[in-house]
């Protein structure tokens, strides 16, 4: 549909939400929710049918240099529990109807062969940045078309990314640092639960990496400089999905430092980008509000994993269901507001 059919288009939209069986904005933020997939869909009857999450694995260099709490090895060991059954992504999953695919886009252990694992792996993990770049330009080309290609490969009107990696949310406060010019020390937390003195020492790996380079970074260098496979290959993903206008569910902190990436590539895919919730872990609420973004619910979750994501489709579904399936005045016989 040509752009200068979309006023026509958002009036409808509009008198479809106010003529439903209620008080005008009496749903707040679902109605909200409502006009933003009926217009990226482009009709006044949208569909919230089915959703994927992509859940993508990934191992960074930078964990060697102990800026998390728990070993590398614990990457691999968390994909085999996904492959299991046994995370809360699967939990969660189930219970929402979610389709669930398990990527290994590169951990530092190739894992055995699983019928339930898509391999797209860039290499056994990226470089340490501490000294030199993450990844090459090759990778990161590769990472963004692995991730297109997942998306459109994926069942459903919207798509959820989730993230396995330890040390990922390193790398995802240096990727926001480089790419917004937010201070790191706002954007670095505790992660997987680092105490003061670990919190203190993964301040001070990043801001010796943050040194290496200027600030900002345009995001192809910044993908090159710091990584990770499985967060390049989340904003590939969300580029594909955003561009062929089904919702993208931004989960938490690592999948934001993801959708700024996706925006600074692929400013149009904005429309497409619903905000599951906001993280506990430090730097969130800071690059939340430097995009601009509102999320729907805050529960104090930081786990990752696309949980929050998961949490979030309920709110999609009954987005769209309230503008198909709730009666209008005339139709239930009602007295509307004069």
């Amino acid at each position: 549909m040509p752009d200068t059919a979309l006023p026509a288009l958002d009036a409808r939209i509009r008198q479809r939400i106010d003529s439903r069986t209620k008080p005008q904005g009496a749903l707040g933020r679902i109605e909200v929710l409502a006009e933003q997939i009926a217009r990226l869909q482009r009709t006044d009857l949208p569909r919230m049918t089915g959703c994927t999450l992509i859940l993508i694995a990934a191992d960074h260099g930078i964990a060697q240099t102990g800026v998390s709490a728990y070993p590398q090895a614990v990457t691999g060991q968390m994909l085999a529990n996904f492959l299991a059954g046994g995370a809360a992504a699967n939990v969660f999953a189930g219970l929402n109807d979610v389709v669930l695919q398990v990527v290994d886009a590169g951990i530092a252990t190739p894992p055995p062969a699983n019928a339930g694992l898509i391999s797209r792996r860039l290499g056994p993990g990226t470089a340490s940045f501490l000294d030199g770049p993450a990844m090459t330009p090759e990778q990161v080309q590769a990472g963004l078309d692995q991730g297109a290609a997942l998306a459109a490969d994926a069942p459903g009107e919207a798509l959820a990314l989730g993230e396995m990696g330890i040390a990922n949310t390193a790398t995802a406060a240096i990727l926001a640092h480089k790419l917004t010019g937010l201070p790191l020390d706002t954007l670095v937390g505790r992660g997987t639960g680092l105490d003061d003195a670990g919190l203190a020492h993964k301040r001070a790996v990043l801001g010796r990496a943050g040194a290496r380079t200027d600030t900002p970074l345009p995001p192809t260098r910044a993908m090159a400089e710091y990584g990770g496979f499985e967060i390049v290959m989340m904003a590939g993903a969300m580029i594909g999905a955003g561009q062929a206008r089904r919702v993208v569910l931004v989960d938490g902190f690592i999948a934001t430092a993801a959708a700024a990436l996706a925006l600074e590539l692929a400013p149009d895919i904005r429309p497409a980008l619903v905000y599951a919730h906001r993280s506990a872990e430090a730097g969130h609420d800071a690059l939340l509000g430097h995009l601009g973004a509102q999320p729907l619910l805050d529960l104090q979750m930081r786990l990752g994993e696309g949980t929050g994501a998961l949490l979030a489709w309920p709110l999609l579904r009954a987005a769209a269901g309230m503008m198909t399936d709730m009666a209008g005045f005339s139709d239930a016989g009602v007295s509307g507001r004069p």
